[in-house]
């Protein structure tokens, strides 16, 4: 009788955890909260970059020289987060970031997006959901420097789904026996076309309604 009792009691146990475990699932991407949005472009414009005479600065032991000053309004698909590699203490987080046709949640339903190795990846079953150099041209994955504390609690905060504004310069980085140098065109792939971003200013705004 016991033990029919305790089998019951494991099945329950197990069908409430893997409930929880689902719903979990669902509300979550690799551990990050995600706010989903119903079909149509949210970022119209791409981001916006310009020429800079701004020094180079000094943070966390690296020399970050600006390259193009650089603004952008964009959709969240991806936030990583870095600890470990040689330079996490200066770049904490890697956000891919969509605008255009990877604004619309039609074509990001699509789509598989994931981060890893400080890459970013989408790929897509059976036809593709829009041109994929429009896919390529507007998204990227982004290295992000907090200038400074203000910043880095706004890309804290910033979750998957979130319409995030970020102003400030791609930077070349050197320092710690490593150097990186940014992007600086949004039509380029694989190695070498991340942006690294000195992010002076961060807000996360509601999407258009």
């Amino acid at each position: 009788m016991a033990s029919r009792w305790f089998t019951r009691f494991l099945t329950l146990f197990t069908i409430v955890i893997f409930g929880a475990m689902a719903w979990f699932g669902s509300q979550h991407q690799f551990g990050v909260t995600t706010k989903d949005h119903p079909p149509g472009v949210l970022v119209a414009n791409p981001p916006g970059q310009f020429p800079t005479a701004k020094a180079p600065v000094q943070l966390k032991g690296f020399q970050v020289t600006p390259r193009a000053q650089f603004q952008l309004t964009a959709r969240v698909l991806a936030k990583k987060r870095y600890r470990f590699d040689t330079q996490s203490d200066l770049i904490p987080y890697d956000f891919a970031l969509g605008w255009g046709v990877m604004s619309d949640s039609a074509v990001l339903d699509r789509l598989d997006i994931s981060q890893s190795g400080r890459w970013y990846f989408w790929s897509y079953s059976g036809n593709p959901p829009a041109d994929p150099g429009a896919i390529t041209n507007s998204s990227a994955n982004m290295h992000l420097i907090p200038f400074d504390d203000q910043v880095r609690r706004v890309l804290d905060d910033a979750v998957v789904g979130d319409i995030v504004t970020l102003t400030g310069e791609l930077s070349d980085v050197a320092g710690k026996g490593m150097t990186l140098a940014s992007s600086l065109t949004r039509s380029d792939s694989g190695g070498g076309a991340c942006e690294v971003m000195l992010v002076r200013t961060a807000s996360i705004a509601s999407p258009p309604s």
